[in-house]
């Protein structure tokens, strides 16, 4: 299934007339404040958030998993998923790979049905947190970590495959997501783990080619609940500058214990100059895989007011980070759930980008805590939705992204063409 731009354009035109009247009064209220709007929305239609293909059909918890009807069933078809989301919102033009559920049968005809999609490969992922049939040795006690050399070569062995099919794809960074850890004290040596991860790590980045970047991701728990090999972002942000200048951390959202200052985590590594990517997702207790935006907006706002600052700082030494959600759970449409996250991101986005940001570091240097709250508070508070949905407008996208997806009765005919007990591979 495909939607055409003729559909959007005749969704469009029914709301038409209600969305230019409230971007007009929102366009005429930043510009009396010397807000250059349509440099925002430039910088809104930029800005895209890539969609992993393990969030394309229902997840589920370790008690169960309730699979939805017209799941994809191969990588074509989850490129087509991310191409209807993409006609949609025009902000989701890339899609990232996990190995080995997505290895490509033809790297040439899946490149080409992506760009019939206008998609792009964003990061690879690799796979070394789940034994696979026929696998020589299992991941039961750790991969890169593991005591066993021939268990830690196995999964270096993985990783450099992954390297090797996002280079046929055109895809220029890796990430790599540990489940290594313990359960029980006494379990693991801190330090020879930590030690073996890093020498494990050092044989990937050495086939890394010249232009790509390696993440490291990090997790305080789960799979394992006494210690995690790559438990924060310090430990993290440690191997990368152990690696080496292609090397960098990532922050995923639902990767921290409740209460984290997960802005000033981004602040520091931004400073460093070693912010790689970010997974977007929201959480009430941990890595919950929850729609964006849909329990902490203001938190996101907040990291968005440091994301904001670091990619605009012209001291700044950071490279453009990589914009990833990371998300996989059995409620929701998955599709629907997407076009959600997507737009929570761009919302947070647009309101960074309201702050002033003289005034407020003004307030700061006066150590004026009051003023710099109603600073952050009054660009948080403003209604951005209609500069967002004229950004969409601009780049020929849905100004309704959730309700023009229903109105197409998108779900209903991918159950039609695929079935109503397809199941996705992804978690």
């Amino acid at each position: 299934m495909r939607i055409d731009d003729q559909f959007i354009q005749s969704h469009n035109d029914k709301t038409l007339p209600a969305h230019r009247e409230s971007f007009a009064h929102l366009k005429q209220r930043l510009e009396s404040k010397n807000v250059e709007v349509a440099t925002l929305i430039e910088k809104i239609k930029k800005f895209q958030i890539a969609i992993p293909s393990w969030a394309l059909g229902t997840g589920g918890t370790r008690f169960g998993r309730f699979p939805g009807g017209g799941e994809p069933r191969s990588l074509e078809e989850k490129i087509e998923d991310v191409g209807l989301l993409h006609a949609l919102n025009k902000a989701s033009g890339a899609i990232s790979l996990h190995i080995p559920w997505d290895i490509p049968a033809d790297a040439d005809a899946i490149k080409a049905h992506a760009a019939s999609h206008g998609l792009l490969f964003d990061a690879m992922n690799s796979n070394t947190f789940q034994n696979q049939p026929g696998q020589s040795h299992s991941y039961k006690f750790g991969s890169l970590c593991h005591t066993d050399k021939a268990v830690r070569d196995q999964a270096i062995a993985h990783n450099k495959e992954v390297i090797h099919y996002g280079k046929q794809l055109g895809s220029n960074s890796l990430t790599v997501w540990l489940a290594d850890g313990s359960s029980f004290p006494g379990q693991m040596n801190f330090r020879k783990a930590l030690q073996r991860t890093l020498m494990s790590l050092q044989e990937i980045y050495a086939d890394l080619p010249d232009d790509w970047k390696m993440f490291v991701e990090y997790k305080p728990y789960e799979p394992y609940f006494y210690h995690t090999v790559i438990q924060d972002w310090g430990t993290s942000h440690l191997l990368a500058r152990e690696l080496g200048d292609k090397a960098f951390t990532l922050v995923d959202l639902g990767h921290h214990l409740p209460n984290t200052n997960i802005e000033q985590i981004v602040s520091t590594l931004m400073w460093q100059g070693k912010l790689g990517g970010f997974h977007f997702n929201d959480s009430k207790f941990g890595d919950d895989d929850l729609t964006v935006g849909a329990l902490k907006p203001y938190q996101l706002f907040l990291i968005f007011n440091e994301l904001v600052e670091g990619m605009e700082n012209e001291e700044g030494n950071n490279p453009a980070p990589a914009w990833m959600i990371d998300a996989s759970h059995n409620l929701k449409d998955p599709l629907e759930d997407l076009l959600q996250s997507v737009e929570a991101i761009q919302l947070a986005y647009a309101q960074a980008l309201l702050i002033d940001r003289d005034a407020l570091e003004q307030a700061r240097e006066k150590n004026d805590a009051g003023l710099a709250q109603e600073i952050m508070q009054d660009a948080y508070r403003t209604d951005v939705r209609p500069m967002v949905a004229e950004a969409r407008r601009q780049a020929g996208a849905s100004l309704l992204p959730v309700q023009a997806y229903r109105d197409a009765q998108v779900r209903k005919n991918l159950i039609k063409e695929r079935g109503s007990k397809t199941l996705s591979t992804g978690l």
